[in-house]
């Protein structure tokens, strides 16, 4: 990152983007270089950044002035507003939501993956990127290994999704749902379609016009296949969608069909190629990927290898990711660094 460069935090005060503070603060960006914005609720507010504090300013068409990078961790509506705004000012834009995923303009994006093409060495259209959602993420990283070894068809997905992916609200509810049930009371929900205290539900965000797939199951076959186009070879993810009652992290059973065969032991020794996994496998051990463990941890989590004897093209896992860091704050981060590196 170059030293003059400022970059911008826009939902500061969110789930993700308190952890995009804290992943600037871990790569030494000075407090002087980063400026923090929220909504005008949180407008003069003060969010921790490190030992110092950063004073919360409202994010506005006419706030990114004199940004070289612009990290936005809000909704895909303010997206839509602001990441325009940021580009006419002349800051590079990394987007974390859902807003410009299915633009063929503005490239998705995967560090680890496909990051290379934020270098100076190539171009692209405007001055906006975009990374793929919590799921999508993980899963890409846990095939593209598999890929690369046995050739992969398809992914059925079954996500088990923590309620922190619709931010604050979604933490604020699941905490006073609990409360209430174990009062006696029955709650409202109002974040969720349903009750998701101490219960699943199978719709997460909602659902795709004239179609039986909720927007988030949508978008990880949309962004896949965008990620996997330039790979040459497209494999098919899809699956469900579920909210479950846990506040942090995402637990993902993966269904995979390989191109040709491969024996457990040749899987797991695939998965360890990956720099961005972390295979925990020895479940007579009783260790195996789980929420609780991704917990600020850059990898992805992976475990509970299995195959079928009678289809041995399929192999079945588990993989955790923290949806807030992992999935998202780190990823804007990466991006938005390798971003302020290119010419202005």
């Amino acid at each position: 990152m170059k030293d003059d460069v400022t970059i911008g935090v826009v939902g500061a005060t969110g789930v993700v983007g308190r952890e995009v503070l804290a992943a600037l603060y871990a790569q030494d960006v000075p407090a002087e270089r980063v400026r923090a914005f929220g909504s005008e609720r949180s407008n003069g507010l003060e969010v921790e950044y490190g030992e110092d504090s950063l004073e919360v300013e409202r994010a506005t068409p006419d706030a990114f002035r004199g940004l070289g990078v612009v990290l936005l961790a809000t909704p895909a509506e303010a997206s839509r507003t602001l990441a325009p705004a940021a580009q006419a000012a002349g800051a590079w834009v990394v987007d974390v939501s859902s807003a410009f995923r299915g633009d063929g303009n503005v490239p998705l994006v995967l560090p680890g993956f496909n990051g290379e093409a934020l270098g100076a060495g190539f171009t692209f259209k405007g001055r906006v990127v975009c990374l793929p959602g919590a799921v999508t993420s993980a899963v890409v990283q846990v095939v593209e290994p598999l890929r690369r070894a046995f050739g992969v068809v398809r992914a059925q997905v079954t996500a088990m999704m923590g309620v922190s992916s619709a931010g604050v609200r979604g933490v604020a509810e699941l905490e006073k749902q609990t409360a209430d049930l174990l009062s006696g009371r029955e709650p409202e929900p109002h974040v969720f379609p349903h009750r998701v205290g101490f219960n699943l539900v199978p719709q997460v965000g909602g659902f795709m016009v004239n179609s039986p797939w909720t927007e988030e199951e949508g978008g990880w076959t949309l962004e896949a296949a965008r990620l996997f186009s330039a790979r040459g070879e497209v494999p098919v993810i899809a699956g469900t969608a579920v909210q479950v009652p846990s506040f942090y992290g995402h637990g993902l059973t993966l269904n995979v069909q390989l191109k040709k065969p491969g024996p457990v032991e040749q899987v797991r020794a695939a998965l360890k190629t990956s720099q961005a996994l972390k295979v925990l496998d020895a479940p007579g051990e009783r260790i195996y990927p789980m929420p609780m463990l991704v917990t600020s941890d850059p990898a992805v989590h992976v475990g509970r290898v299995r195959a079928f004897p009678q289809a041995p093209e399929w192999v079945t896992l588990f993989a955790a990711v923290d949806n807030a860091s992992r999935g998202a704050a780190l990823n804007l981060v990466e991006a938005g660094m390798l971003l302020a590196k290119r010419p202005a």
